[in-house]
């Protein structure tokens, strides 16, 4: 027979909030069993509603705050706590930066073995209206008669009711109404499962998702609500990833300027960039301090994308090769450099997650190198990677995890000290932490 569900507490229960969690709950012990509790503070005495309950641990939704905790604010979305865009919106900006650093430590100690010599600043900017680029749901439900634009509710399959975002760019955060009434307005539009936003320094884009054909009569709203509100659209076929302006030949593409270097970055709307334009500027720079690149040097730029860090490094080096694994990336960080004057680069497309990796940057020819990896991390190009030449290397991260993984193998086995490092504000209300470390040979 199958085990019976047990039934959770009917009503709330108080406890003392000893620590967060690397996910941002707080966290409580009851009767010697760890409680992860949403909406809880470090310090707070509160009442929560268990969610679920397990043999290792149990989670709970907080009802009542009974002690607030001086790190408490007020949230600045009236959403928050139903949209699952955010989840730190209670909690300080300082708090915040204050608790990503202290995942990344830990993270570093307990997985990689490794701590380093020189804790960094931390790198911050604005807190709100910051995130040029998202991915929304789109949902037409029949029961309400009207469709839902936005992300998915806390903890939830559902998409959020919500009508702005406070920590989207404000070309698109405070249109949210207007593209659901554009949307509700389209004959196909049970058939839109998404909206990708994109925002670059002059113009906005969004690129509508749709599983059929599109009628005639849709394309004639979208061009006038294109031309109402001048934020481009673009046409997604299913199973396609070719964009479609509304008119032939129309645009299809944005630009982001790093005005510090002079160069400007053309980039599709579905083209991997930073979210956060400011934290990218000021990300770039602090990279740069670490590298110390000169005329002398001969950079490897690794998971270069469209050559975000390549091009910038490149004015100061004497010759910068970038890899990629994305061939329409490599392409377009061919075209940004020819775009922009710069000749002493090159780009190469490579598997760098391939059980053997193919591409004579392996063999060390650098003398310094930029690692810049998604979420997974950089194991399998550390570990084949001949590093004999190599004086300094620079670490990207979006995930402190693997990032103490990869130090782990860098200092432990490839000879490396871990000279500093430290975590960057890239997403603001949130549990990411976007981080840097710099590791130089003995």
């Amino acid at each position: 027979m199958p085990r019976r569900r047990k039934q959770l507490p009917d009503q709330p229960v108080e406890a003392v909030i000893e620590s967060l969690s690397h996910e941002g709950r707080g966290v409580a012990h009851l009767e010697g069993k760890t409680v992860f509790i949403d909406g809880a503070l470090p310090g707070e005495t509160v009442r929560f509603r268990y969610s679920s309950q397990r043999s290792r641990f149990d989670e709970g939704t907080t009802t009542e705050v009974i002690q607030a905790s001086a790190l408490r604010v007020q949230p600045g979305c009236q959403y928050f706590g139903v949209c699952g865009g955010c989840s730190l919106q209670h909690m300080q900006p300082e708090a915040q930066i204050r608790h990503k650093e202290q995942v990344l430590f830990e993270q570093l100690q307990h997985i990689g073995g490794v701590q380093p010599e020189t804790r960094l600043a931390p790198v911050t900017g604005q807190v709100w209206s910051y995130r040029h680029k998202a991915r929304l749901g789109v949902k037409f439900v029949h029961k309400k008669g009207k469709v839902l634009v936005g992300f998915r509710e806390k903890n939830k399959p559902y998409i959020a009711d919500i009508d702005s975002c406070a920590v989207l760019h404000p070309s698109i955060g405070t249109n949210l109404s207007a593209l659901k009434q554009l949307i509700n307005s389209l004959d196909c539009k049970s058939e839109i499962p998404q909206i990708e936003v994109a925002v670059g320094d002059m113009a906005t884009m969004i690129v509508i998702r749709h599983l059929v054909d599109m009628p005639e009569c849709d394309r004639n709203r979208l061009q006038q609500f294109e031309k109402d509100s001048g934020i481009g659209i673009l046409l997604q076929g299913n199973h396609s990833e070719v964009l479609l302006p509304l008119v032939k030949n129309g645009p299809d593409s944005l630009v982001y300027t790093l005005e510090d270097y002079s160069i400007n970055f053309r980039f599709s709307p579905l083209d991997f960039t930073q979210i956060n334009f400011p934290i990218n500027r000021e990300m770039i720079k602090r990279v740069l301090q670490l590298m110390q690149p000169d005329k002398s040097d001969r950079l490897l730029d690794l998971f270069c994308g469209l050559g975000n860090f390549t091009l910038p490094l490149a004015h100061f080096s004497g010759h910068v090769t970038g890899v990629e694994g994305a061939v329409r990336l490599v392409e377009k960080a061919r075209m940004n450099a020819e775009s922009n004057a710069i000749s002493n680069t090159e780009f190469i497309k490579a598997d760098l997650y391939a059980p053997v990796i193919q591409g004579e940057f392996l063999q060390g020819n650098y003398n310094k190198v930029l690692l810049d990896p998604p979420r997974s991390g950089a194991r399998e190009v550390i570990e084949q990677m001949n590093f004999r030449k190599i004086q300094r290397l620079v670490y990207v991260s979006c995930n402190p995890a693997t990032l103490a993984r990869d130090a782990g193998i860098l200092v432990n086995q490839k000879g490396f000290r871990l000279r500093a490092a430290g975590v960057m504000d890239m997403f603001p209300h949130t549990t990411h932490v976007e981080s840097l470390a710099v590791f130089e040979q003995g």
